[in-house]
């Protein structure tokens, strides 16, 4: 039997996988978050206070690590679209 071992990521990619349903999903989310995350560190001396900043209390340095821990900790959800009908889009 294999034994667990700690990987240099935290949170893992297997936590972070039963948060989202795809890998493509789990990395277009993060990397939206971590573009948010860094407009915010970017804009922090101008006052403008427009981007909302990190979600957790973190030591990580780099915005997608950052990322990563607000999906393990729920604070960003994948928001799926509603189907459409396709018969709406025929004029």
């Amino acid at each position: 039997m294999a034994d667990s071992y700690d990987t240099m990521m935290s949170p893992g990619v297997e936590e972070l996988m039963e948060k989202t349903n795809t890998k493509f999903g789990l990395c277009t989310l993060a990397a939206t978050r971590a573009r948010e995350i860094n407009a915010y560190f970017g804009q922090l001396g101008e006052g403008l206070g427009a981007k909302v900043p990190p979600q957790v209390t973190s030591v990580a340095r780099k915005p997608l690590s950052i990322a990563f821990e607000e999906i393990a900790a729920e604070k960003i959800v994948p928001v799926r679209p509603e189907p459409t009908d396709a018969s709406d889009d025929v004029a």
